[in-house]
């Protein structure tokens, strides 16, 4: 591990030990949201959304989901019912050689956008390397895969349209540990995800 991937991961885990004091703080207070396992606010504010509102997901909040891979884990920053279904967005962070299933949404449009590293997408037949900067659009009914090919960690942003899609990675919250092929293809079923072979890439 490199001495700038070492400090990126420093970095990342101090500030999910400052989150996780903040909402067992919150706990404390008798915060129902923080009792729920919630990170959204550093400050302690309500970021719940109804349709006259919006909300702020401060740097460093949203919920940890542990993608139990060493080193591979996301924040998920707006879930489906904060947004009225409108859309699920998470930040993902991805170790070299990181890769997707090679898949479809049948109900969400998703979107990339690599925040560090360097990640090939195939959508289609079509590959695309980038690195930080790069967008990509995975429109629904189109396999599409993804990988880490570069040789550091890599941090990219999801997100679905409408939210339904994003619904697969919220229950993985729910799950109190890993959880087997079956009840993985259950949830891949419940939320309309297709997975169409092995990840070409």
């Amino acid at each position: 591990m490199s001495e700038e991937e070492y400090l990126m991961h420093m970095a990342i885990a101090d500030r999910l030990r400052e989150a996780r004091a903040a909402a067992a703080g919150r706990a404390a207070l008798g915060s129902r949201a923080a009792l729920a396992g919630d990170l959204s606010s550093a400050t302690g504010k309500d970021t719940s959304m109804n349709a006259t509102r919006g909300l702020v997901v401060p740097a460093g909040g949203g919920k940890y989901l542990d993608m139990t891979t060493p080193g591979r884990f996301a924040a998920l920053k707006l879930l489906g019912h904060e947004t009225n279904e409108s859309i699920m967005l998470f930040e993902e962070t991805v170790p070299a050689g990181t890769k997707s299933l090679f898949h479809l949404h049948r109900d969400s449009d998703e979107v990339a956008w690599v925040l560090a590293g360097e990640i090939t997408f195939q959508i289609g037949d079509e590959v695309t390397v980038g690195g930080p900067g790069t967008c990509a659009f995975f429109p629904r009914n189109v396999r599409h895969a993804w990988k880490n090919t570069g040789s550091e960690t890599g941090r990219v942003l999801f997100l679905y349209t409408p939210a339904a899609a994003g619904g697969y990675v919220e229950e993985l919250l729910n799950c109190p540990g890993p959880i087997n092929d079956d009840e993985r293809n259950k949830l891949r079923e419940r939320y309309r995800w297709e997975v169409v072979g092995p990840n070409p890439l």
